[in-house]
Formats: C-alpha cells, sequence, structure tokens
C-alpha cells in the first residue's frame, strides 16, 4: 500500500494529465451521444415502424468488442486514424444505444391521459413534446445518459491502445512490465502507451 502512495506522490502530474484525459473523452463522447440519440429517440417513440430498426441498428453496435471497433475505424478516412478523433468516434457510438433506449422507453411510458389533456387545452404536438412528455420522459432519459456515461468510463482505457491517452495508459504500462519480466527480453505490447 505504501508503494501505491509512493507511486502517487511522485507522479501527481502525469496521473492529473491522464485523469484529464479521460474526463475528456468520456464528456465529449458522451454529450455527442446525447445530441445524437435523444433526437433519434424521440423519432423512434413518434415512428414505432423506426423503433426497431434503429435500437436493433444500436444493439448491434454495442455487440462489437471495443478494441475490435477500434481497429475498424483506424483505416476510415475522415473519422479515423490514430488518436482521440477515433476513440472519439467509438466511444460515441458505445454510448448512443442506452440513450436512444431509454428515450424511447420514457417517452412512451408518459400517460396517454395526461397527452390528450394536454392536446384538449390546445397544446401543438411541439408544444406536448416540449412542455409534457420530455420532462415527464426526463427521469428514464437521465438514467440512460448515466449508463452512457458509465459505459464511456470503462471502454475510454481501451483507447489508450490507439494512442487516445486517458488512464488506459497505467493498463497498458503495466501489462507490458509484467510481459518483460515474464518473458526476459522487451515486451511488443507498449503499442499506443506514452511515457
Amino acid at each position: 500500500m505504501s508503494d501505491l502512495f509512493a507511486f502517487f506522490a511522485t507522479h501527481r502530474s502525469e496521473i492529473a494529465i491522464r485523469l484529464g484525459e479521460h474526463i475528456v473523452l468520456v464528456a465529449v463522447s458522451t454529450a455527442v451521444a446525447a445530441l445524437i440519440g435523444i433526437p433519434l429517440g424521440i423519432l423512434a417513440a413518434r415512428r414505432p415502424t423506426l423503433a426497431r430498426p434503429l435500437v436493433g441498428l444500436a444493439n448491434l453496435a454495442q455487440t462489437i468488442p471495443s478494441l475490435a471497433l477500434f481497429g475498424f475505424l483506424i483505416p476510415l478516412p475522415l473519422i479515423g486514424g490514430i488518436g482521440t478523433r477515433t476513440a472519439l468516434v467509438a466511444l460515441t457510438v458505445y454510448a448512443v444505444l442506452p440513450i436512444v433506449r431509454t428515450t424511447v422507453t420514457g417517452l412512451q411510458g408518459v400517460d396517454r391521459s395526461v397527452l390528450e389533456c394536454a392536446v384538449a387545452m390546445g397544446m401543438t404536438r411541439r408544444q406536448v413534446l416540449r412542455q409534457v412528455e420530455l420532462p415527464l420522459a426526463a427521469p428514464a432519459m437521465l438514467a440512460g445518459v448515466r449508463v452512457a456515461t458509465v459505459v464511456g468510463v470503462g471502454t475510454a482505457t481501451i483507447a489508450s491502445a490507439i494512442g487516445a491517452g486517458g488512464l488506459g495508459d497505467y493498463i497498458f504500462r503495466g501489462l507490458a512490465m509484467v510481459d518483460r519480466h515474464s518473458s526476459g527480453r522487451p515486451s511488443s505490447c507498449t503499442a499506443g502507451t506514452r511515457g
């Protein structure tokens, strides 16, 4: 335990940098996922024929292992490459599903009688959505954002493998040290880590 505290004491500035990188990766990808996922969830709730393919597509993206998704994205023009941009795209893809799903669930869970009352009061569809449905569905939608954030925190550690930084650097560095000590030769497991 004293070694751990000693490590924190001697690497304070680097830990702060890596933590900052990790927070930025998660915060930006979750915000972009919310900007994409909430409108998609509203669209899916409004048009049930679109709900199944949209959620199915999001489910499909969720089944791809994170390291494999990073590998698929690297060769793509504009969104690919080594570094933060590819990591943000992958993390956003993973964060969209829970947000879409909970937005649809929240909107579909709004009591029909409440909606009928809002229409009877003369509200337009847009006013009903903005003033009645979204506030009532907000707890479910926020739960989706919370799940997306937790998924992002875990998945962002893998982003270090493609040079995006974050706290995953320590994991890959530790794996490289264990591999080096067990094999007695320099490790090839250092890709994506930084000194």
